[in-house]
């Protein structure tokens, strides 16, 4: 998240005033849980008064203190986040922090360009001296009482490493000179290497700081790692840490997905355009397969609007719902960041129609956010801190096949730049997964680097596996794999074996291997012939290889159908029922989430969802008892029917709600929420009621209504808080 914060870090901050409010004590379990946060670099204001667990304060410069004890006097946990690559860090750059000038870290590309954000705020490429000004940064955190720590997006560009500092770091991580990037594919790869290991070098030192600082003060300080996924990290050409960062002290991630990410365009039977639902189901789902190897925390990251500031409103909350629902249909994540930045959401002004509807020339006219999208966030927010279900109560109502995912590698990012042409569009990638989720196949990537931990393979039947574009980071991987099949696993490899990166100097053509590729090794492996094509049987399972591109595939009409072709071949081979779809509809408890997926399968029915529900995505919270799940629908939805038997309850609130207390002849609870906005509260109640009082005067019956079973009140929402109670 990246240009927002780079603009207001150079504007006069200005703290506003704040009150304690005793009636927001941080007591419900959920806050225990920590499940809702968002990242500010702002100080609370009643138009961001979030119903939200956790304030991440962004910054560690000398105001963090005095702008962290806003958020932390209205109730919220205190948390604070700044960037591992780049930041208001000129103290380190010019000297001032050690007395040694650093400017030969700034990340820079071979025509001797600084990459950055303008002015003075560059990408590092990171000395051991870097890792020990940011712990001393977040040091001052730690002692303004942070109760966790993030270090945010470590990158490290592919078109960077000409930066002196860079060379030197070669010298003594490979023990020979520095080689021009662009010379061969084997400089490249090992120059991701070294990049790889730098930031995992500086993040490493920074953990253990605040581990040693945990021990000092009796503390229990976690430390995360918010970051963009190894997709789209791969995609536009950035070098990160991701899958090791779990082994240097990393306590969890968040999952850096947002409209921002997820529009990027991808190609698919042939066509180039914006994917963003699809995208971003597969982001998040890397991510979700990065933690769950580890048991550790992954929060996913939704963002209302995003950093280009261009688009209209309709644009942002079109996308905002995309990567919402595609969030909510990976069941095993509960936790969320509700958005970055609320100040630019809810203070901010963006053109009223889209860059793309805009002729030339003409003059940009911008709105505030509109009051029903204020309205429906709020609703959503409620929503996703009741994510949290039991796993008897999550079930798949509409999908093609389970249990299918394709291989990744954290070597994908190493293979993005000079001096071999790579699709720009990732196609090794996306032709093997989009085909499938298309179809309504809810595909994971599966990370290669987890492959080798007891049971993490098992969730799967079938894998797609390419090393086009990505190579295998160790020989265990594939006896792991090997295993799997011989367990009754379909593997399917699509694959030339003709990528260049294969001679790069590695595991396999090192003594005393002498592979020529991976694939080779993987194949002999498995006890196949090094150049074999075709179907196979190996133990229980099967293997299929076909000599063709993943890339390729994507620029061909028939393409995706090819792939699917081969995966239902394979289905097939070990007795795995196979089905399409063309939506994607998951129930977690009394919420409904769905999407229609378009360039789908042709002529299937759309399923059509009956009962009574509350659309989420409408700021009037009304009940449809008919709901059709067209191509390119996203529904968040609270299935009424759920609460028919319970007493009195609250099943949606545009507004953060507590105290709920419920009597034979009463119902009383407490609300606050974003100033200037509308609360709108749906209450299941066995009859309509008799009065309702909001801070002890009446509400008028205008304001509210009562239709099968359901009441429906609407007040101004108030930062301070008001007091409801419903006489029955």
């Amino acid at each position: 998240m990246k240009n927002f914060l780079a603009m207001t870090l150079l504007v006069p901050l200005l703290l506003g005033s704040f009150r304690a409010k005793a009636d927001v004590a941080v007591t419900d379990e959920r806050i225990k849980e920590e499940r809702l946060s968002f990242q500010s670099f702002a100080p609370w204001s009643p138009r961001t008064h979030l119903n939200a667990d956790v304030a991440m304060v962004y910054g560690i410069d000398k105001t963090l203190p005095e702008r962290l004890e806003t958020w932390r006097q209205h109730g919220y946990r205190v948390e604070v986040m700044t960037g591992a690559s780049w930041g208001e860090y000129q103290d380190y750059l010019y000297g001032r922090f050690d007395g040694i000038n650093h400017e030969d870290e700034a990340q820079t590309d071979r025509n001797g360009n600084k990459v950055g954000h303008g002015r003075d705020v560059y990408y590092m490429s990171p000395g051991e001296a870097y890792g020990r000004f940011l712990s001393v940064g977040v040091k001052r955190a730690l002692d303004a009482g942070a109760q966790a720590i993030y270090l945010e997006e470590p990158e490290f560009w592919v078109r960077s490493g000409y930066e002196p500092h860079f060379k030197s770091e070669w010298k003594a991580y490979y023990g020979d000179e520095w080689q021009p990037l662009y010379s061969s594919p084997d400089a490249q790869y090992r120059a991701s290497k070294l990049k790889y290991y730098l930031y995992r070098r500086a993040l490493s030192q920074v953990f253990d700081f605040v581990h040693q600082y945990s021990q000092q003060t009796g503390r229990q300080i976690a430390c995360y790692v918010p970051t963009h996924s190894l997709i789209n990290y791969a995609h536009w050409g950035i070098v990160s840490p991701e899958s090791s960062l779990l082994d240097v002290g990393c306590d969890g991630y968040i999952a850096q997905v947002w409209t921002g990410t997820a529009r990027t365009p991808n190609v698919y039977e042939g066509r180039e355009k914006e994917r963003t639902f699809e995208t971003a189901f597969l982001e998040y789902g890397a991510m979700q397969n990065l933690a769950r190897a580890s048991g550790r925390r992954v929060w996913y990251l939704n963002d209302p609007v995003e950093d280009n500031p261009n688009h209209s409103w309709t644009d942002y909350r079109m996308n905002w719902q995309n990567t919402l629902v595609a969030s909510l249909l990976q069941p095993e994540v509960s936790r969320y960041e509700i958005m970055p930045w609320p100040d630019r959401i809810f203070n901010g002004t963006y053109p009223i129609k889209d860059v793309s509807q805009r002729k030339p020339g003409e003059a940009v006219q911008k709105e505030p956010i509109p009051h029903d999208y204020e309205t429906v966030l709020q609703s959503v927010i409620s929503a996703l801190g009741d994510m949290k279900q039991p796993s008897n109560a999550v079930r798949w109502e509409w999908s093609g096949t389970r249990g299918v995912g394709v291989l990744v590698s954290d070597t994908m990012m190493f293979q993005r730049g000079e001096p071999t042409p790579s699709d720009p569009h990732l196609g090794s990638f996306y032709g093997l997964a989009m085909p499938l989720l298309k179809h309504g196949v809810p595909v994971e990537p599966v990370q290669i680097e987890s492959a080798t931990k007891p049971g993490f393979l098992q969730n799967y039947r079938v894998l797609l596996l390419t090393y086009e574009g990505q190579k295998p980071p160790t020989p265990e991987f594939h006896r792991a794999l090997a295993q799997w099949v011989r367990n009754g696993g379909a593997l399917v490899i699509i694959d030339t074996d003709k990528d260049p990166y294969n001679s790069v100097h590695d595991w396999w053509n090192k003594a005393p291997l002498a592979y020529q590729t991976p694939l080779q090794h993987l194949l002999e492996t498995l006890g196949l012939a090094q150049n074999a094509t075709g179907t196979f049987p190996v133990g229980k399972g099967v293997v299929l290889r076909a000599m063709l591109s993943p890339a390729a595939m994507t620029y061909r009409p028939d393409g995706a159908t090819q792939v699917r072709a081969l995966v239902q071949q394979a289905a097939t081979a070990i007795k795995m029922p196979w089905q399409a779809a063309n939506a994607l509809v998951l129930r977690r408890g009394p919420y409904v989430v769905a999407a229609g997926l378009d360039e789908s399968v042709d002529g299937a029915p759309s399923p059509i969802l009956h009962g009574h529900f509350i659309n989420l995505f409408d700021a009037n919270l009304a009940v449809l008892t008919q709901v059709p799940v067209t191509p390119n629908q996203r529904l968040l939805m609270v299935d009424v029917d759920a609460f028919r038997d319970r007493q009195p309850h609250i099943i949606a609130a545009a507004c953060r709600v507590r105290d709920v207390k419920v009597t034979r002849r009463e119902m009383s609870f407490h609300t606050d929420g974003i100033a200037a906005t509308q609360a709108v509260i749906c209450i299941a109640l066995p009859r309509a009621p008799k009065t309702v009082e909001a801070d002890g005067k009446p509400v008028a019956p205008a304001d509210y209504d009562y239709v099968n079973g359901i009441l429906r009140l609407q007040f101004p929402n108030s930062p301070d808080g008001i007091s409801i109670i419903i006489r029955r």
